[in-house]
């Protein structure tokens, strides 16, 4: 097995478990310091960058796995900074590159060296198409993004198409949240600088950061093929999950803003999300990989978690 993206929030969790099943394991990282990281989970780690042909090409012909996993991201790389939805084109400009270049690379180091699977990390948070229902399954289209959420889209359905075309899987996952995933927002809702946007009608789908890395073990070990939505059972607009995740942390409820303040004081990406973005199903992740998520609700979850906080 072969982890793109090894020490990241779902490679921590997936390697372990990887290794637990008797697979050997090469898992990557960006930097040397993450080597032992690496090594005390289990596995053989290799210091790759993902934007460089040359050296994914190396590091997954000095591999030759059965299975290449794609789980790179720079979210929370140190050049990224803390989250920064305002300008979410500049934050997300490192990510959406590996999930173009990087999952061309990809594909081009299995293609060249016979590698039979390709299992690559993509979203399904609030990207679903804005007009009819509020929950989209994998049959429903993606939306053709505009303005600064224009690369995100475009990444996304990049991811899709070129991974399909290679007979691979695709697993959009929600909305992460455990620990290393939510401490950022926790943090601004106990601040009240995490406010509901106009009605909060826009709808988010969660997945807890365990719950995703047993899907995907799930998609590697059955080789599936496909789409798959790795989302909890419950997706819900912000004006249910938000003033919930509120009481959980010992918050006062969030803020209300108008739209209009909303769009001016941090930017057309947080209306689109708080107002008019879709949740997601996982029917067929339950049915075709068996997958049964430990949180089912993201009200358990969130309360466990800030319990242990």
């Amino acid at each position: 097995m072969f982890v793109a993206g090894g020490t990241g929030v779902i490679g921590r969790r997936l390697v372990p478990r990887l290794v637990e099943r008797g697979h050997q394991v090469t898992a990557t990282t960006t930097s040397a310091a993450k080597l032992g990281l690496v090594e005390r989970m289990g596995a053989q780690g290799v210091v790759m960058d993902g934007l460089d042909a040359m050296s994914v090409g190396e590091a997954v012909a000095n591999a030759r796995p059965d299975v290449i996993v794609h789980q790179m991201t720079a979210i929370s790389a140190p050049h990224s900074g803390k989250p920064d939805i305002r300008h979410f084109d500049r934050w997300f400009a490192t990510t959406n590159r590996l999930r173009t270049e990087g999952t061309d690379h990809l594909l081009a180091a299995a293609e060249a060296t016979g590698v039979p699977h390709v299992v690559a990390q993509s979203a399904a948070i609030w990207n679903g198409v804005r007009e009819g229902g509020w929950v989209k399954t994998e049959d429903d289209p993606l939306p053709v993004e505009s303005g600064k959420l224009r690369e995100l889209g475009e990444a996304v359905r990049h991811i899709q198409e070129v991974v399909l075309k290679a007979d691979g899987t695709v697993l959009r996952y929600g909305g992460f949240y455990g620990p290393g995933a939510t401490d950022d927002q926790v943090e601004l809702v106990r601040k009240r600088q995490f406010p509901l946007v106009g009605g909060g009608t826009g709808y988010c789908s969660w997945v807890h950061l365990d719950d995703a890395a047993s899907a995907t073990l799930l998609a590697v070990e059955q080789r599936a093929r496909g789409v798959f939505n790795i989302v909890d059972d419950e997706p819900a607009p912000a004006s249910e999950w938000l003033p919930y995740l509120a009481e959980c942390a010992g918050a006062k409820p969030p803020l209300r803003v108008p739209k209009w303040l909303a769009r001016l004081l941090a930017g057309d990406v947080v209306v689109t999300m708080m107002t008019e973005g879709r949740g997601f199903s996982n029917a067929k992740a339950r049915r075709v990989l068996g997958w049964e998520p430990r949180y089912p609700s993201w009200r358990q979850g969130f309360r466990e978690e800030l319990a242990r906080s």
